[in-house]
């Protein structure tokens, strides 16, 4: 909202500044760019000691320092301590030690006459033998007085800003100010002090006040502000209201001139311990691609595979993601050389790539299951691969704080997770700081479906018997459709780590979680593949646990010593178990539609299972593909495989890709596969197919790429009413797509 209001207002530049926070500025560089803005990178540091200031870095280096002090305060790495979660403290003499290219611009209390403690070391105490040392002393003055003190401290420190708000003494505190700044050499600059980006907001910005505050609108009192002045206004309104200053408009075009570091300057660096001195990592990869491969099979690799391999390591290779492979392999290994072991499984789409599958992160043979590689990686996605491992639940724990240790925290920090309002928690809140009683606002968050709604229609509050001709439930019904989606706070990724050889915390700030000894960064997911980080998922998941102990009682009660790589495969009285619907303990297929779909797909084999548990989705259902797969499969209808017109293409152009699920797409590699083949979609138009296969619900591409795909089927010579049900069925997948790789 920010970045699209200054570009209608004309503005070219944007300045961000989060309290001791850099959380917003990857959304702020992205949404920027796209609209052609310059987004100046900063925050606004405030003390322990009460002071606060603008700061924004001139070079990268200056930006790592920033995000290195932000560090300091959060994790309480300067006294030792563990500070609590969110907390950060800042004293000036950390701001000061870290400052060095950072424009420091000072903010003055809304009272100048507020007095503020300093720690200032300038007595200087003789000792014996001729030494001396520095005395500290704290000195309590208003802000006037200390002003010498913080320019002697903060070298960087060039400006004092100033806000017209319309508190009715802005002319004579604007005037102080630029006295102030004068009589200690610095300069006065034009700023609006903004909160939200246009006035309207105003009533939100209040809500959330309050809440933040934990007090009702009603009472919040001084806490809230005035006016609604606190939004993006004009430059020409800002060159109105300061014309009797015309300098600190001038000021601020110069120091958004002068901060020129870019977050496109953040060169993303990965660990090189994970490779021996003396080899390169794709050399390392490809060395123990090769000894894997030979482990994999032992009566030689078959010549499909070995080619496989190396399409693989030479992609891997020109996209310089070698040490991102050879990093999850390190700690997969960790895992498995533990006593006992530690079970783990790389799962998704990772499972389609061979060299995953050799190194022992994947136990599926992509080559056995005619998975597609390019959902995993593809040179015109651009994009870096997603590999999630899975460990026991229980012992998670120890494969994080190995990385913890082996990386230290400087060098290794779990994603964010941005926590937004969703309807339920958003009416809470809004009706409990607008006074209404907490019968009334459960009574309103009962009218939400399920926790993924996306409004509290006035339709359902009507149903619940509120009265919607009542102002107030009207005013808290639309302060609510604000605040749904609006970030609420930073929680910590369920293990997606961001690794680098430097220091992390030059890159982005860490902070640490609310369970001990977890520390994690300021951005989440989509921050990090908007810059091109890798991260390295290391998840947790109970079946595995279960597996654990199983196999621990049947060593135990029955001397049978098993392994995940030795559990006999396709036992058949656990098939007939299954066609008779008893699930229970059978990972994925326990749930009652999976339980309903047991007797009627009646599994005999691996296989079958990996169907049904993707049939039981939207995107088949939707595609129709289920009965048809199901008649088929119990012989009532003819496995027919579609064709191209003859002047087209060879008929069994789809064989390959649908025989195996009897002519029937079910899965998103079957879809994408289709798309090529049959639609004779480039690589970047299959690229956005897999991303419109996630995106379908909220961006709506549906319409172009549904002419694209089944136009071009029809034209070859497709039966539109197959080419139609393949689109429907990616469609289905924009609500809940499921990957033959999972």
């Amino acid at each position: 909202d920010l970045a699209a209001t200054a570009r209608a207002l004309g503005y070219d530049a944007l300045g961000l500044a989060d309290a001791n926070s850099m959380a917003g500025v990857v959304r702020l560089h992205v949404e920027a760019k796209a609209l052609g803005i310059r987004p100046v990178i900063g925050c606004r540091i405030e003390t322990v000691e009460g002071l606060a200031f603008l700061a924004y870095p001139q070079t990268r280096a200056a930006y790592g320092r920033l995000c290195r002090l932000i560090s300091a305060g959060r994790m309480g790495t300067i006294d030792g301590g563990w500070q609590d979660k969110g907390a950060c403290e800042i004293s000036l003499a950390m701001l000061a030690a870290h400052a060095e290219g950072v424009h420091l611009i000072a903010l003055p209390p809304e009272r100048l006459e507020a007095e503020f403690t300093l720690a200032v070391e300038n007595n200087i105490v003789p000792l014996r033998d001729g030494l001396s040392t520095p005395e500290t002393r704290h000195l309590t003055a208003p802000f006037a007085a200390l002003l010498p003190h913080l320019t002697r401290q903060l070298p960087t420190l060039k400006h004092i800003a100033a806000s017209y708000l319309y508190t009715g003494g802005d002319i004579a505190r604007i005037a102080e100010i630029d006295a102030l700044a004068r009589a200690h050499g610095l300069g006065l600059i034009a700023t609006n002090d903004v909160h939200y980006h246009a006035p309207q907001r105003r009533p939100l910005h209040d809500v959330m006040t309050a809440i933040r505050h934990k007090t009702k609108v009603a009472s919040a009192g001084h806490l809230l502000r005035a006016n609604a002045e606190r939004h993006l206004k004009s430059p020409q309104e800002m060159q109105r209201l300061f014309a009797r200053w015309p300098h600190a408009i001038a000021a601020a075009r110069a120091v958004a001139d002068a901060c020129t570091f870019s977050l496109d300057e953040l060169a993303y660096d990965y660990p090189e311990e994970i490779y021996p001195a003396g080899m390169t990592p794709q050399d390392y990869l490809a060395q123990q691609t090769w000894a894997g491969a030979a482990w994999r099979y032992p009566d030689g690799v078959p010549p499909d595979v070995a080619d496989t391999l190396r399409r693989e390591l030479a992609l891997i290779g020109k996209l310089n993601l070698a040490r991102y492979f050879l990093t999850i392999k390190d700690i997969v290994d960790f895992a498995r050389g533990q006593n006992p072991p530690i079970l783990c499984q790389g799962r998704g789409s990772a499972a389609n790539s061979a060299v995953c599958f050799v190194l022992e992160i994947t136990s599926v043979d992509p080559a056995k299951h005619q998975l597609l590689f390019d959902r995993f990686i593809s040179e015109d996605r651009g994009e870096p691969p997603d590999i999630d491992v899975d460990f026991e639940h229980e012992r998670r724990e120890e494969v994080i704080q190995h990385i913890y240790r082996k990386y230290g925290r400087h060098r290794a920090g779990l994603c964010a997770t941005v926590i937004h309002y969703r309807p339920r928690m958003a009416i809470r809140e809004v009706g409990k700081v607008m006074g209404l009683s907490e019968d009334v606002t459960s009574a309103l968050a009962r009218t939400v479906w399920g926790g993924w709604g996306r409004e509290v229609s006035e339709k359902h509050v009507a149903e619940a018997g509120m009265d919607l001709s009542d102002p107030h439930l009207r005013r808290v019904l639309s302060l609510t459709q604000q605040l749904i989606g609006m970030p609420r706070h930073l929680g910590q990724h369920v293990g997606g780590f961001i690794l680098t050889h430097g220091p992390l915390t030059e890159t982005v700030p860490i902070g640490n979680g609310a369970m001990p000894d977890r520390s994690f960064i300021e951005w989440d997911k989509d921050d990090i593949d908007a810059l091109g980080i890798l991260k390295v998922d290391v998840l947790a998941l109970g079946m595995l646990t279960c597996i654990r102990k199983c196999l621990d009682l049947l060593e135990d009660h029955h001397g049978r010593t098993l392994t995940l790589a030795t559990v006999p495969r396709e036992d058949p009285e656990t098939y007939a178990m299954l066609r008779r619907g008893d699930s229970l303990g059978v990972f994925q297929v326990e749930s009652r539609a999976q339980m309903n779909m047991l007797p009627r797909l009646r599994p005999r084999e691996f296989y079958d299972l990996v169907i049904q548990v993707a049939i039981v989705r939207p995107g088949p259902i939707q595609g129709d593909m289920v009965h048809p797969f199901l008649r088929r499969r119990r012989g009532e209808e003819a496995v027919e495989i579609p064709a191209p017109g003859p002047a087209h293409g060879p008929p069994d152009e789809l064989t390959s890709i649908l025989s195996r699920t009897l002519g029937v797409p079910i899965f998103q590699e079957q879809a994408m596969k289709i798309a090529l083949d049959a639609a004779r979609f480039s690589g970047a138009e299959a690229n956005r197919l897999r991303k419109a296969m996630a995106t379908f619900r909220s961006r709506g591409m549906v319409d172009e790429l549904e002419e694209m795909m089944v136009g071009r089927m029809v034209a070859r010579g497709y039966d539109p009413d197959f080419a139609q049900r393949c689109f429907n069925q990616i469609k289905g997948f924009g609500e809940y797509g499921f990957p033959e790789s999972h």
